[in-house]
This record gives C-alpha cells, structure tokens and sequence, in this order.
C-alpha cells in the first residue's frame, strides 16, 4: 500500500488526476474504474482540465462505472451516469460508446446485475479503478455484510447511505433516494491492476483507519482492500491518519 497524503482536497485531488493521467498517457487504451460522489468531483475538473490543456488524450480510453441507482435512467439528473456526463465525459473526447454503467431502468435485478457482470468479464481487469469510501466503509455500494460481495448485485442501501447520498445529490430529501442499487462486486474491484482509494475531510478518518489498520472483514467492506497488492490511498490530512501513514511503511 502507498499513501499519499496532501495538505488539501485540492492538492489530494491533483495527485489522483495525475496518476489516472499518467496510466492514459502510458497506455492510452487503458481500461478505468470510475467512480461518483462528491469525493471524485475535483479530480475529473483537473482530467478535464489537462484534456482542455491539450494534455490528455480519452479518445481510445475505456471506463466502467462503479454502481447506479434501481430505477433511474442514465437522463435523470440524479443519477450516476448522468453524473459521469456532467463531471466528465461531456468535456473530453471519451467515446460513450464505451463508458459503461449498470443499467439502472433494468427492473429484472438478476438480469441487470447479470449483464453487468458480462461486460466486465468482456473488459478483463481494469488498469486503474478509484473508488471513495462510505462512513460504513462501503466501496461501490458493497454494504457491511456477512459475507464480500463478488460479482455485481443488487444492494438494499443502509439507512446512512441514503442518508450521506440525500445529502449530495438530492437536496436532503431521504425520501427521494432509490433504497437499492446496482453494484460492482468487491471481486472485480480486487481483480484492478491498481486500486486508489480517495478519501478526505474528517468525517472519513476514522472508517479510513478502521479499514487499513483494522482486521480484514466484510463488515468493513474496504478492509479487503489490505490483500490487493498494489493500492494507493489519496487524500487531505483530515482524513489520512498517521497510523494509516504508518501501515503502509
């Protein structure tokens, strides 16, 4: 594990643009595990920025999205593919075509979580996928469980979830959050050639420390994140402890 910690969200989010940056210019048909949320937002602003710099180069680059929301379509403004287009892929010259995300209109779960699941295993393993974590320490939407969760499914969000998710994208109303959602599997994730994990502010420290520092367990489902051989955890010094600093020494 290497850890890489910066004095603001700014800075920790130029650090991940910049090896998301670096592995496109290595090998500009890589394959990339995309993430949503508010954590990832000012690294896309600093990919896009590079792209409109005339930097960086998506023409041949390939995504996979983490999760979407059960029962939203990739036009409505709360969803997660509608959030990668308005982040991302409507200021680069990605090819859509392919920038896959669970189908979240597909009402048949095991259908979707199926067909999923095939486009993965089409892509083989994922040069780079970032991920945040929840305050449970959910990864994609991989809840606390008994049990990892391998390939994608369909999750019944924890009530913090929703709560963390109304706070981002839907003005505080609970009410208007999907309960369930569609999500890679922590088998796919695991399979990604490297792994950064972005993570700041000081409501995250704790869950954070709890999961590189802690015992491996489902219950903390980013704790698997400690077997994969090559992670790199960014983020501000709100959120990266020094013991997290220490672990991965």
């Amino acid at each position: 594990m290497r850890v890489i910690r910066k004095s603001t969200y700014e800075e920790a989010s130029m650090a991940c643009a910049e090896l998301i940056a670096s592995q496109i210019r290595l090998k500009p048909d890589c394959k990339i595990g995309l993430a949503t949320g508010s954590t990832p937002v000012g690294t896309y602003k600093a990919l896009v920025d590079m792209y409109k710099a005339g930097s960086l180069d998506f023409s041949k680059v390939t995504s996979a999205n983490l999760d979407e929301y059960r029962g939203l379509g990739g036009d409505h403004d709360q969803s997660y593919r509608y959030f990668m287009n308005t982040n991302l892929f409507d200021h680069v010259n990605i090819d859509k075509n392919k920038t896959y995300v669970p189908n979240g209109l597909e009402a048949d779960a095991e259908k979707a979580c199926t067909d999923y699941d095939k486009i993965l295993e089409s892509l083989g393993h994922l040069d780079i996928q970032l991920l945040g974590i929840g305050g449970d320490g959910h990864i994609g939407f991989n809840e606390p469980a008994d049990a990892f969760c391998v390939n994608t499914q369909c999750i019944d969000l924890e009530e913090q979830t929703i709560k963390d998710n109304a706070r981002l994208f839907f003005n505080g109303d609970m009410s208007a959050v999907p309960t369930q959602a569609y999500t890679m599997g922590i088998g796919y994730i695991m399979k990604s050639e490297t792994v950064i994990l972005m993570a700041t502010g000081a409501g995250k420290k704790d869950i954070v420390e709890k999961a590189f520092c802690g015992p491996v367990t489902p219950y903390v489902p980013a704790s698997i994140l400690q077997l994969h051989p090559n992670v790199v955890v960014i983020g501000d010094e709100a959120a990266i402890s020094d013991a997290v600093v220490a672990a991965a020494k």
